[in-house]
């Protein structure tokens, strides 16, 4: 059926009887359409109507609301509205009025508190000279306002005839006159030794505005004290025993620490916190005096300058002569022997190094001193909120005259003294060196039982530098650290490791007299005593260095960053001077470490190549001479009769260990596994050329021998070493383990590998090696 809302056709554009009867049969529907919903609105009209008569009625109820509503708004509400504003005004006024209020009789207050205080200070200072009432009126006065003071009410209200100046003058000229008062009986109570008067009027000053000429006076009265102290300890007898000028500074810091640890309670509390960095510069301008005194005594005492000049022109012609060229070197000529004894005299060791513990001593105390200062002298607003405090020297610290006397008369002459002492001690180790007695390569000859067998130098070398380092840690100078391990580290790298290799290159290098002998046993066992020097002194470094990073009486595992820099922080407490401790330690300890086991390693492979490897062939000769593998189940009853000392591995033990134990009987333990490691693959490489050598010799029963023999060879060769020696073997066993294959065992790993599946295990040999080693036996 079409819509009722769709287009209404027309008639007249038919053009046909079947366009006419369509549109027919649309209008009829159309009209069938209209007329259904015609008839539903006049069924509904009934109930729209009553509808639209209760809406009628409900307006007329609403218009009647709406009058009354308006009615009361007009007539009641309007008069509420208005009372509630004039109210709200009014008690707006009344706060206004009352702050008001407020304020004047605060500002009434005030200054009647200022009347008093100024009547009071006044009266006090009058005939009662009441000075701690006076002071306390002028304390009480400064906490009034400054606007109220210089107010017009209080220039009106408190000036008086018998104080007629306005409030500020008068508390002014109280305030000075007071001071001066204070000042000088503060004064006479100190040149009177009297305590208690100096308490007294000590704690008058921040009470009449004045703390800082409290402090400065109060600083001047404990410098006295340091003074005096200072010049006793200077004037004592017995000057020029031990460490005097380094107990008299000593003395010196440990009074300063007990004046301010026991002055410190009394300024804080009448100062306030903080306050007691001022009386801490006026104790370090005396420190600054009295210390100055005391190292410039030192100095001149001491002759430092004269020693320094004679240090510095300390030739060193042993160690000069010793890095010459083989050509030049001339170290045992009659000329260069008096010359050095010459050049010996010229500096006392012992005086050099009493010196130098001495100015350690001072450094050490100065550290101490200065951490304790900017301990106390730390800022109350330091950022602690990362856990950590981060110590800084204080600036009048650093700008301080004892400061720079620091630096120029101990830190450079203590670099100076350890820079020559490491090296001189050093010269003088390798002039005194010897090597170990009664040792020898003859397996049948006792030797010493003393290990490690090292000549002298490396004890006296490593014991002075364990002692520079511990002294110039032990001062726990930043710039001490900077300027000694690198010079320490250069030494060792330089002098100590290049006089044991020179010695090792023109010395001692072993090389066979006769081409084709064997080096004399001499120069193998110099070398060999060489090496361990190297490896030994590794291991001191470490040691030294571990002893100064771990902390003491700590477990193994106790070894992070962390809690090493948690131990040196004691010593170095300012900023991060701590960790460039431990980096210059390390970067000493592997340098060092790194240097000596590269020339290690050079030399385990010259022992290797002009000692070892020339043997090497004769080992494998002798221990497979008379080996027959092509034997026959005839001759088997024979062949296993023979006695196991003639084996090929009895043999082989007997050859390998006459070669072998004598060098690791001289050989430390690291050095003799680098050169087991480096002659075992030698070993296996030469013993496979033998056997790929026995191409088509080797029945199946010499196979089975073969493989037997060839394990006891490679049990023997690694004995004394590592398991993973073994698998340099790896190919030879393979080898053996072929040839003696039955034949259904080789046929499965040639379908295996025809088949491309796994074969069982890893193989050293590829497939044609192993068709190779197959070939061995002559089937």
């Amino acid at each position: 059926m079409p819509s009722d809302d769709g287009p209404i056709p027309s008639v007249e554009k038919c053009s046909s009887v079947e366009e006419i009867q369509d549109a027919l049969v649309q209008l009829s529907a159309r009209d069938r359409a209209v007329t259904a919903r015609l008839d539903e609105l006049i069924a509904t009209q009934n109930t729209l109507s009553r509808d639209l008569g209760r809406l009628d009625l409900l307006r007329a109820h609403l218009g009647s609301q709406v009058v009354a509503t308006r009615s009361i708004s007009h007539g009641m509400l309007f008069g509420a509205a208005d009372t509630a504003k004039r109210i709200s005004s009014a008690v707006k006024r009344l706060d206004t009025e009352q702050e008001n209020v407020k304020a004047t009789l605060a500002m009434v207050e005030q200054v009647a508190e200022l009347k008093a205080c100024v009547l009071g200070v006044h009266g006090s200072m009058g005939a009662p000279q009441d000075w701690e009432t006076a002071a306390t009126y002028l304390s009480r006065a400064s906490k009034i306002p400054a606007d109220v003071i210089d107010g017009a009410f209080a220039e009106q209200i408190v000036p008086t005839a018998e104080v007629p100046d306005p409030p500020r003058i008068t508390l002014q000229n109280a305030a000075e006159s007071l001071c001066g008062l204070f000042l000088r009986e503060f004064e006479k109570a100190t040149k009177e030794g009297d305590g208690a008067r100096v308490t007294r009027f000590f704690k008058l000053f921040p009470l009449i505005g004045k703390a800082e000429v409290g402090l400065d006076a109060y600083g001047r009265y404990v410098c006295q004290g340091v003074a005096a102290r200072a010049r006793q300890n200077l004037n004592s007898s017995g000057r020029r025993d031990g460490f005097f000028y380094g107990n008299a500074l000593t003395k010196l810091f440990e009074h300063i620490a007990q004046i301010v640890d026991a002055h410190e309670p009394v300024v804080q509390r009448h100062y306030g916190p903080g306050q007691m960095t001022r009386v801490i510069e006026r104790l370090q301008m005396e420190a600054d005096m009295q210390g100055g005194i005391i190292l410039d005594s030192w100095y001149e005492d001491k002759t430092v300058d004269r020693k320094l000049t004679d240090i510095k022109s300390y030739a060193f012609s042993f160690l000069v002569q010793s890095f010459l060229a083989p050509s030049h070197h001339r170290s045992d000529s009659p000329a260069l022997r008096r010359s050095m004894e010459v050049e010996e005299d010229t500096v006392d060791m012992k005086n050099v190094d009493s010196l130098l513990n001495e100015s350690g001593l001072m450094l050490g105390r100065w550290a101490l001193y200065s951490r304790f200062l900017a301990t106390k002298s730390q800022p109350l607003d330091t950022d602690q909120s990362n856990g950590e405090r981060q110590l800084e020297m204080p600036k009048y610290l650093l700008t301080s005259t004892l400061f720079r006397k620091v630096n120029s008369h101990l830190l450079d002459p203590y670099v100076t003294m350890t820079t020559f002492m490491v090296r001189r001690s050093l010269e003088k180790a390798f002039q005194l060196d010897e090597m170990p007695s009664g040792l020898s390569l003859n397996m049948t000859k006792q030797i010493p039982a003393s290990t490690p067998y090292i000549t002298s130098a490396v004890d006296d070398v490593m014991y002075v530098v364990a002692q520079m380092l511990q002294r110039s840690l032990a001062t726990s100078q930043r710039s001490v650290v900077a300027s000694v391990l690198p010079t320490i580290s250069r030494f060792l790298d330089g002098d100590f490791i290049g006089m044991i290799q020179r010695k090792m290159r023109d010395e001692c290098y072993p090389k066979p007299v006769i081409q084709g002998s064997l080096p004399p046993e001499e120069q193998v066992l110099q070398f060999l005593v060489l090496i361990n020097n190297l490896d030994v002194a590794t291991d001191y470094i470490k040691r030294i260095v571990a002893g100064h990073l771990d902390p003491p009486d700590s477990s193994s595992a106790a070894t992070t960053t962390n809690e090493r820099l948690a131990h040196l922080h004691a010593s170095f407490p300012f900023a991060d001077d701590a960790t460039f401790t431990v980096t210059n330690l390390r970067s000493m300890q592997h340098t060092f470490v790194t240097k000596c086991t590269d020339i290690s390693t050079e030399g385990v492979t010259v022992i290797l190549r002009q000692v070892i490897k020339p043997r090497i062939r004769h080992i494998l000769t002798e221990a497979f001479r008379g080996a027959d593998y092509a034997v026959t189940a005839a001759d088997s009853d024979v062949s296993d009769s023979d006695s196991a000392s003639t084996s090929v591995p009895a043999r082989f033990t007997n050859f390998y260990n006459a070669v072998m134990r004598p060098i690791k009987r001289i050989l430390t333990p690291t050095p003799f596994a680098l050169l087991l490691a480096k002659t075992v693959p030698e070993m296996a490489a030469l013993l496979e050329r033998r056997l790929w050598t026995m191409g088509g010799r080797v029945s199946e029963l010499g196979a089975i021998r073969l493989e037997r023999d060839l394990a006891g060879v490679v049990a023997a060769a690694t004995r004394d070493g590592k398991y993973e020696l073994r698998n340099s073997f790896e190919r030879c066993v393979q080898i053996a383990e072929v040839a003696s294959m039955e034949n259904e065992e080789w046929e499965e790993l040639l379908e295996a590998e025809r088949e491309g599946e796994e074969l069982g295990r890893e193989w050293a040999l590829d497939r044609e090696e192993r068709k190779r080693a197959r070939g061995l036996v002559a089937r």
